[in-house]
């Protein structure tokens, strides 16, 4: 019998299907997948089969995900446009340190500069960020050798490797995060690398290496509850939410829930507590109320994602892609899944609003809309905006 890595999927799940003894109409019927699409994967005609419906075949078929997708799955990354549009970004990440001149960068300028920088991430201006992190890579890469200088280097390839990995622009979001994990003062800034590189290896599909990556990290970060820091608990909480993300991608629901539960108890432990480091290291018991919505979510419980989401308190938080915009993606697709299509439209419609430079590169927002207008017969005006805003062929 062939390994399983040379083997396609359309191999792997008919083989394991029929150790199962079922039929491909059992599975469409145990899976919620459709007959025709078990028939076109099996038969290698698919092409690449979304994420959703990988998983809701492993879940029916009693396997990890990763069996089924083996070690070849690769997710398609930016456009020819968008690579085209950052190219000056991976141009300076690639440049060497700048020769000296005569009005060097200082480390406090570098600091402040980056500071100054972070609102437009935060805010999702993406388009902004990238043009300013040109010349913010140029100047943090001229301090890098001076002690005071390396963490803001790091930190500066770490929001780079963020954007890289917003834009699906992967190989360069390694290159950039690899730097940051290397640069890093501690283990507590190297932490926030290494969940950027999770939820980097999650979009590229690589479950499995994401799995791995949070929980040896994470384990590496467990601190001692009573005495821990705020630092600590954010670093050790993000990284046990990447890694029940993972679990949940690989249909095992158990792990994710068990994650979850040791994310909730670094969340009360730090109680009203801020995390220092900027927005991407931001926790709080809000941050797992959201991963909590998504595992239902990919769990396919769509009522549990609306109640839930209904639940969390939003005062004093602006909406940004990593709290309100990626939550309200959840709710769309709750929506659509629930067929209350007009509702799944309209949440849609404020995200765009919200932030129309984050919005386009969503995967998952185009699935949500290609759902919806499967199911319409005539395609209102709204929907055909927001068919060019994600990027929808129709």
């Amino acid at each position: 019998m062939p390994h399983p890595a040379d083997t396609t999927m359309g191999e792997r799940l008919r083989e394991i299907r029929k150790r199962r003894g079922m039929s491909q109409r059992g599975l469409a019927a145990d899976s919620g997948v459709a007959l025709s699409t078990i028939r076109k994967v099996e038969q290698g005609d698919y092409g690449s089969p979304r994420m959703e419906t990988v998983r809701a075949l492993a879940v029916a078929l009693g396997v990890p995900a990763t069996r089924l997708l083996g070690s070849a799955h690769e997710t398609a990354g930016a456009s020819s446009a968008v690579l085209d549009r950052w190219a000056p970004v991976r141009a300076a990440l690639d440049a060497p340190p700048p020769p000296g001149v005569d009005e060097a960068p200082t480390v406090a300028g570098v600091r402040a500069a980056v500071t100054a920088a972070m609102p437009l991430a935060a805010g999702d201006r993406l388009e902004e960020l990238g043009r300013v992190l040109p010349l913010l890579l140029r100047d943090a890469a001229a301090v890098a050798d001076e002690p005071a200088g390396r963490p803001v280097h790091a930190a500066l390839l770490g929001i780079t490797g963020w954007m890289l990995t917003q834009t699906r622009q992967y190989e360069a979001a390694e290159t950039a995060l690899g730097r940051a994990l290397t640069g890093a003062a501690d283990d507590i800034g190297a932490a926030g690398a290494v969940s950027t590189r999770c939820w980097l290896l999650l979009r590229r599909g690589r479950i499995g290496e994401a799995a791995r990556l949070a929980e040896e990290w994470a384990d590496r970060l467990e601190p001692r509850m009573s005495r821990a820091t705020p630092a600590e608990l954010g670093a050790w909480g993000w990284l046990l939410l990447r890694g029940a993300a993972a679990a949940d991608r690989d249909g095992r629901g158990d792990d994710a829930e068990r994650l979850l539960r040791l994310a909730g108890s670094a969340a009360a432990a730090l109680g009203q507590r801020e995390v220092p480091g900027g927005f991407l290291r931001a926790y709080d018991a809000r941050t797992v109320q959201l991963k909590e919505a998504e595992h239902a979510m990919i769990s396919d419980r769509p009522d549990e994602v609306l109640r839930l989401s209904a639940s969390i308190s939003w005062d004093g938080m602006r909406p940004t892609s990593n709290n309100l915009n990626r939550n309200r993606l959840d709710q769309a697709s709750a929506q659509a899944r629930l067929r209350r299509y007009p509702e799944a439209v309209d949440t849609l419609e404020t995200v765009w609003q919200a932030a129309p430079q984050w919005l386009p590169h969503q995967q998952y927002a185009r699935d949500i809309l290609a759902r919806v207008v499967e199911r319409r017969r005539t395609l209102t005006p709204r929907m055909r905006v927001l068919a060019d805003a994600v990027n929808l062929p129709l």
